[in-house]
């Protein structure tokens, strides 16, 4: 459990979510999934082995040992490292996935600096992080010092040093936030929206009433009020020098 609050719990299962997520990858990368691809905090591997359906070289780069070793036993190209120190030379991915994955590291800034450095020019960066407008902290809390496990509501919503007390072991994120992060380095930044989950678990109690509730929660994604979605997705490319 403490790892899971740490870390975050990775994808062992591939569902519509999943499926969902990676049509905006691809459609994001365009010929660059033919190409060679990073997969930067891998968990089990999930990504790495749709990725590479589409044909390219696809890496897969995971910080925890236990679950670099399980995405290894289905995709030969795994290995654990740190994102903030990623072991790649500059210029080498055509590619990058980066999901849900940034909020765990020890230091965002300098993580987010390696994936422009081993970007190639013209490269891309698919980021998915964690957004501060959702009304519920899917990470859990600590709570008299104990972790609670769990979707909370309004953690996110009250001052930002309260809610890091609350959740020091996660970030989240607002756009503002995402901005100085990429600030100064040399990218531009092609999309930026917010989307609403998949929400396959509920779906798989109550089909009839979680297809609808996706079904409208996903539509908002075309109004003022995704801003309230789970999650940033932002399309990010490496200038051309």
């Amino acid at each position: 459990m403490e790892k899971a609050a740490l870390r975050g719990e990775p994808s062992y299962v591939w569902r519509e979510g999943q499926q969902r997520r990676l049509e905006m990858i691809a459609a994001a990368a365009q010929d660059r999934l033919h190409g060679t691809v990073l997969d930067n905090g891998c968990g089990v591997g999930m990504y790495v082995e749709h990725l590479a359906l589409f044909g390219g070289e696809v890496v897969g780069m995971e910080y925890e040992l236990e679950r670099a070793a399980k995405a290894h036993q289905t995709s030969p190209n795994i290995l654990s490292a740190a994102g903030e120190h990623l072991p790649f030379p500059d210029n080498t991915f055509d590619l990058m996935l980066s999901h849900e994955v940034l909020e765990h590291v020890q230091d965002d800034r300098q993580a987010v600096r390696e994936m422009v450095r081993t970007l190639r020019p013209k490269g891309r960066l698919a980021l998915f992080v964690p957004n501060r407008g959702y009304p519920f902290e899917t990470h859990g809390i600590y709570w008299r010092q104990r972790y609670r496990f769990g979707n909370i509501p309004l953690v996110n919503y009250l001052p930002r040093k309260l809610r890091d007390r609350l959740a020091p072991h996660v970030r989240v994120y607002s756009r503002g936030d995402l901005e100085k992060l990429f600030a100064g380095l040399p990218v531009r930044i092609l999309q930026r929206t917010v989307i609403f989950g998949a929400y396959d678990n509920i779906i798989a109690r109550f089909p009839g009433p979680g297809r609808r509730l996706r079904g409208l929660l996903q539509a908002l994604e075309r109004t003022p009020l995704r801003g309230l979605g789970l999650s940033h997705f932002w399309v990010v490319e490496k200038a051309d020098r």
